[in-house]
Order: structure tokens, then sequence, then C-alpha cells
């Protein structure tokens, strides 16, 4: 099964049709590093046997071990093969009053210091990973364009773990005034649970026509399937006993949403997971999902989804599961 390649929003590049997120490379948990060195490089050379090119990271996943490890493994081959988005905003390993934000000190540090562990000269997408609300928009904005100018990166985005639709739209309002490079890429939380992105979020994307690409599409492993109303704690999972995670995802109206999905992943003949993430793909609004994984198992599985075809109403049927229409979307 080797991977599609589609638009990168209206960037007018082409990516992979699913992309591989490192966020759990060289991730610190209390039962040691989740996945290391030569895991990692396991999964990134699985990914790219499928034809996947799009690699995501940030500066604060391990620590920077990420980066430096997909630069590792980039050094044997043709840096212009592969889109590499990475994010900028939190700290790593810095004990620094500026050490986070996007305050111009600390985003000229970074950018550098990315750069220097991924072994490249520029990224394809960067990407601001949250708000900075103690950093005005122009201050930000500015020197996120003059990472642009410089060659140093491709495009902007702007990731989020909860809707930000009007500062998102505020900045790239300024960006056009101004002359600066504006957001192109969004990456929200998004998936068949997590439905906040369509109270105002989506419509935003559509009417500055931003790509979107979504993280979390299995919601934390819960539209895998291994959980039921029966076994809400299954021994493979590492966050059933988390209190957030079963106030987020162990409803009522979540299991309802697992039903359905079991009944159309037996439709088209693939996995929760595989039918979960192709509800994405199938979606106008999405332009790549982005997917983590533990093991190349996983992995590979996950990627099945890319030969899932749903029909509008099995699509439809999915999205009205949990009692929340897609409307006209």
């Amino acid at each position: 099964m080797e991977l599609d390649y589609v638009p990168l929003g209206r960037t007018g590049t082409m990516v992979s049709e699913l992309a591989f997120g490192t966020w759990r490379f060289g991730r610190e948990t209390e039962a040691g590093v989740e996945i290391g060195e030569s895991r990692a490089y396991e999964l990134l050379d699985a990914y790219e046997s499928h034809g996947g090119r799009f690699i995501d990271t940030a500066d604060v996943y391990g620590g920077g071990d990420s980066e430096t490890w997909i630069g590792n493994w980039l050094a044997d081959r043709d840096r212009e093969d592969y889109v590499i988005a990475s994010k900028i905003y939190w700290p790593t390993r810095e004990d620094d009053p500026n050490g986070r934000g996007l305050s111009r000190k600390h985003l000229r540090r970074q950018i550098d210091r990315m750069l220097d562990r991924l072994g490249t000269d520029y990224v394809d997408l960067l990407y601001i990973h949250r708000w900075d609300d103690d950093t005005p928009a122009e201050e930000f904005m500015r020197t996120l364009n003059r990472f642009v100018e410089d060659g140093k990166v491709n495009y902007l985005g702007a990731s989020t773990l909860y809707p930000n639709a009007w500062k998102v739209a505020k900045a790239n309002e300024l960006a056009e005034r101004k002359g600066y490079e504006p957001f192109t890429v969004t990456q929200p939380r998004y998936n068949l649970a997590d439905r906040e992105v369509e109270a105002n979020y989506l419509d935003m994307c559509a009417d500055y026509d931003l790509g979107l690409c979504p993280w979390s599409p299995l919601a934390q492993g819960f539209l895998t399937g291994k959980y039921t109303r029966e076994d809400q704690t299954p021994e493979d999972s590492k966050v059933a006993a988390e209190d957030r995670f079963r106030e987020n995802y162990l409803t009522d109206e979540n299991f309802d949403l697992l039903d359905e999905l079991h009944a159309v992943a037996d439709e088209v003949g693939a996995s929760p997971a595989q039918t979960a993430i192709a509800w994405l793909q199938h979606h106008d609004r999405v332009s790549v999902p982005l997917l983590g994984a533990r093991t190349v198992e996983q992995l590979e599985e996950n990627l099945g989804a890319a030969a899932v075809d749903l029909s509008q109403e099995q699509f439809e049927r999915l999205a009205d599961a949990k009692g929340q229409p897609l409307g006209d979307l």
C-alpha cells in the first residue's frame, strides 16, 4: 500500500495523504522513555516504506531528541524528498524566563537550534505550538515573516489544544495589512469524539482557505475499539485510569459512537482505528490527518486507513452517531 500525495492547503506543496507525528520520540514517562532512538528509526523507516514523506515534530518533543533523531535519519537521504513540519513555543530543557512563548528573543534562538537539530537549512512548515497572549501578534508575525524571508521557513501554521479561531483570523488580517506571511495551515485536535472545532474553527479555516492537519485522530486510543462499556480499563491502555481521559471519552454518547464505528468498520472490512482515520480523510475540510504510533505494527495498521473507502452515507452515520451532525460542513 503506497500513500498518495495531496495538496497541503493552498501552499502549492504536495504531501503524503497521512502525516507521521513524532511526539512520542524521546518522551519520558514513569515507565521510562516511550520511544527510544532505535525504535524511532524503525518507525520512520516503516512510514517511508509506504511512501510517507510528511513528518511532523516539535522542538519540545523529547526535549529536542525527536528533531535530533529525525535529523540523523535524514542525513542519509535527500532532504528535498521530505516535507518537515515542526513547532515552536515551549521550552526545551531550559530554566529561563525568556525560554518559552513567541517573543522575538525566544523565536530567534529556537529557530536556529531547531534547524541545527534537524540538520537542515529550513523547515517546510513552522507552527506556533500555542498562542502567546503576552506577546503582541504583530511582534511574532513580523518575526515569523522574517524567517520566511531568510529562507529558514517555507510556510507558517498555527497548532492549538483549544480552538482559537478569532486569534488566528486576527493574526492573518494583521499579516495582510502589513504584508507579512500569513498562517496557511492549522493543526487542531479533531476526531469523531472531539468535535469542538466544528463550532466556528472549521468555518474560519474555510473562509481564510487554511489547510487543516488535525492531531489525535484516534482520541488517545479511544477510537481503536479496545474500550467497551464492559471493559473500560483494558490492560494495554496507558491512559484509561486518568480522570481526564475517563471524563472526556468514557461516556454513554461516546460508546454509542463506538457502536456505530464498529458497525461501519465491519461493513468496509477495516479496523475501527482505520475507519476513524478514514473518516477524517473523507472530510472536505481536512487536508491531512496526523498519525502517531508506538510500534511499527500500530503504524502500519493506521496507514491502512488510506485504502478504506467510505460512502457518503457511512461518513454521515459516523458524524451523527453521538448526536452531533455536521450540518452544512
